[in-house]
């Protein structure tokens, strides 16, 4: 797409926003480590499992039936994976950010700040993906540039949210929808080619309309806020391209986006640091072995390793509990959860439901498992709150300590500062794909059709145009 540059005042030529955008449109795929994008691609694969299992959920039924009722759907539009519909881009980047995100099963930024809150972060795949794919499958683009795009689109929301002071989380804000929206922008200004000034203005429109507040946690409102993210980096660059202005320095000034959001920034955590090192890199990505909050995770791992040791069972249990930062109990609200999506933020589920049946997949994250007398039961059985040692290992850790006391008063206790797929103790690739595959059949997927599309995956840089890719993402709705 043609883009329309607009005038800048020299003020602006060295800003925060000139830099993110010269790094958007600069960056080439040979800049990227060949371990960065073998990440990418592990976590590219992970959210198209997710948007095929998000799909069959009731958000992304409900949100089909929305979209439907717009009365654009085209056979020339872009593919909203698993729903069988095809859409104008936003639209189509609007669903399947929303799929990816439904079951909170997607992949989580670290921090490498001591105040900067593990897991209190971007859930980066969700609204960067689904801008490059809508996009990308419009413009017949190579695997390798879509990939590139994706690539800077994650770097590009994870150091903004790394830099971000923590007042803008802690108040209230989802930074997956407010440094989402401007990740996406990112990628789209990648995928159409716009020019650094066009870029400056993309991304200050997407700011202009990020938002998300996590009173919605534990509703389909969540995963709405990566849709929401995905469809407004889209709109960003569209009308950037056209030549629709923007203030040049949206991110950085005084009314711009970290001060009117986040009360401020911390500049060393962004300005020269896009790329050095990718966050990929460096502290990471967790990919979720559980559909429920990150913040959950170190404890259910924590849990597992208890029954597996010493065979707990939830009849001999009299008693859990779980300690972490104060931070945790302020994202994991629902004590008494009453349906799945209170259920993946509520840390008492989740030690429950491990406890009764030793694992907890997409098939235990239901309303009817939730309300089961037995889960019911166990919740009462355990307490969660703050543990002075959880609290003194620093907020970039995840730190849960669980003690489980039985009915003779025999107390195992564990302790853990992340969980299962992150960096330091990340799924491995064989692992990866089962939960691919095991998220697409989920979603009604042929397990032939599945391996064709990890296959594809795997190797997307050799992908003369995305397409080979994306006709296979219709799935069995088509």
């Amino acid at each position: 797409m043609q883009t329309t540059s607009v005038p800048v005042t020299d003020r602006a030529d060295h800003s925060l926003t000139a830099y993110i955008a010269d790094f958007v449109v600069s960056t080439s795929a040979a800049d990227i480590p060949a371990d960065v994008a073998r990440l990418g691609k592990r976590s590219v694969l992970d959210g198209i499992g997710l948007a095929f299992a998000g799909a069959a959920s009731e958000t992304g039924r409900i949100v089909r039936r929305y979209l439907a009722s717009l009365s654009f759907a085209s056979d020339g539009g872009s593919t909203v994976i698993g729903g069988g519909m095809r859409l104008p881009a936003r639209f189509a980047a609007f669903a399947n950010g929303i799929s990816i995100h439904a079951d909170d099963y997607d992949d989580t930024q670290l921090a490498l700040a001591k105040d900067r809150v593990y897991g209190l972060l971007t859930h980066p795949t969700a609204p960067a993906l689904p801008a490059v794919l809508s996009l990308a499958e419009r413009c017949g683009m190579s695997g390798r540039d879509a990939m590139t795009a994706y690539q800077v689109a994650v770097e590009v929301e994870c150091k903004v949210a790394e830099a971000i002071l923590p007042r803008h989380y802690q108040n209230g804000f989802h930074s997956t929808a407010t440094c989402g929206a401007i990740g996406a922008a990112a990628a789209a200004a990648r995928v159409l080619g716009l020019d650094v000034e066009a870029t400056r203005r993309a991304l200050s429109l997407a700011a202009s309309q990020a938002g998300g507040l996590r009173e919605n946690f534990g509703t389909m409102t969540k995963p709405f806020h990566a849709g929401r993210a995905a469809e407004s980096g889209v709109v960003a660059a569209e009308l950037a391209a056209l030549g629709f202005t923007a203030s040049p320095i949206a991110l950085e000034a005084d009314r711009g986006f970290f001060r009117a959001a986040g009360g401020g920034y911390s500049a060393e955590m962004i300005d020269g640091k896009l790329g050095h090192p990718w966050t990929f890199a460096s502290p990471g990505v967790s990919i979720k072995p559980h559909p429920s909050g990150s913040l959950t995770h170190p404890g259910m791992s924590v849990m597992l390793e208890l029954i597996r040791l010493h065979d707990l069972r939830p009849e001999r249990v009299k008693r859990v509990a779980v300690g972490t930062n104060h931070n945790m109990p302020n994202a994991l609200i629902h004590h008494r959860p009453r349906n799945e999506l209170q259920a993946k933020f509520s840390m008492e589920f989740c030690m429950a439901i491990l406890l009764l049946e030793r694992k907890a997949g997409l098939a235990q994250f239901t309303d009817e498992v939730v309300n089961r007398h037995d889960v019911q039961a166990l919740l009462r059985r355990i307490d969660f709150g703050v543990h002075p040692e959880a609290e003194a290992a620093g907020f970039d850790k995840m730190t849960t300590i669980v003690e489980v006391e039985l009915d003779d008063g025999t107390t195992f206790k564990g302790s853990a500062d992340f969980g299962k797929g992150s960096p330091i103790n990340p799924m491995s690739d064989r692992e990866l794909e089962q939960k691919f595959f095991e998220c697409a059949q989920w979603g009604g997927e042929e397990p032939a059709n599945s391996r064709r599309i990890a296959d594809l995956v795997w190797r997307i840089e050799e992908l003369t145009n995305v397409r080979e890719l994306t006709r296979l993402l219709a799935g069995a709705h088509a």
